[in-house]
């Protein structure tokens, strides 16, 4: 029944719009998931580092300066005095539902499910996408060739409505000698 009450508390949608891209990969950053789990960041990233054997590199890494500085800069947060002292880690999918067997909560485990949720949503969304733009694809391929052919249509019909050329046929019939042009 926590379960249920952590679904109530935490929209998948909300959850969905925490996912960012870096490096190739849906992730999930350190302040988001301690704040979906019920943690304080600093708690969250000890009980990560008392656990370093369970996050390989492909559930979680450690965002350089770089990356920290745009996504502060997108984010709109201040530089001013207090914050964080290390740079944030993120979290894969999988590094997420990790996290929450490390933290080992009544709340991480329900929030933890959300988050699987907002990710499995987001990767329905981005087929569903590439779906479309198959299609877009394919549309934009035979709109190319009726172009082709509604061109050819209109030079026929164009043709078809200029005049005839004037050109002097003799006249059909059998002649005779007097009625022959003269050269």
């Amino acid at each position: 029944m926590a379960g249920d009450k952590a679904q109530s508390i935490i929209p998948v949608e909300s959850v969905q719009q925490s996912i960012l891209m870096l490096r190739g990969h849906r992730v999930m950053l350190d302040s988001v998931l301690a704040k979906l789990y019920g943690v304080q960041t600093k708690a969250l990233n000890r009980a990560v580092k008392r656990n370093l054997e369970r996050f390989p590199a492909e559930f979680m890494f450690q965002l350089t300066q770089q990356e920290a500085e745009t996504l502060r800069y997108q984010i709109g947060t201040s530089k001013g005095r207090g914050g964080r002292r290390y740079l944030p880690h993120a979290f894969t999918e999988h590094g997420a539902v990790m996290l929450a067997s490390v933290l080992s909560s009544p709340t991480a485990v329900a929030a933890s499910i959300q988050v699987v949720k907002a990710f499995v949503r987001l990767r329905e969304l981005l087929e569903t996408n590439r779906a479309l733009a198959g299609k877009l694809a394919e549309l934009e391929r035979t709109v190319g060739q009726h172009d082709q052919n509604i061109k050819a249509i209109f030079d026929a019909i164009r043709q078809l409505m200029s005049p005839p050329t004037e050109t002097k046929k003799p006249p059909i019939g059998y002649r005779s000698e007097s009625n022959r042009p003269k050269k």
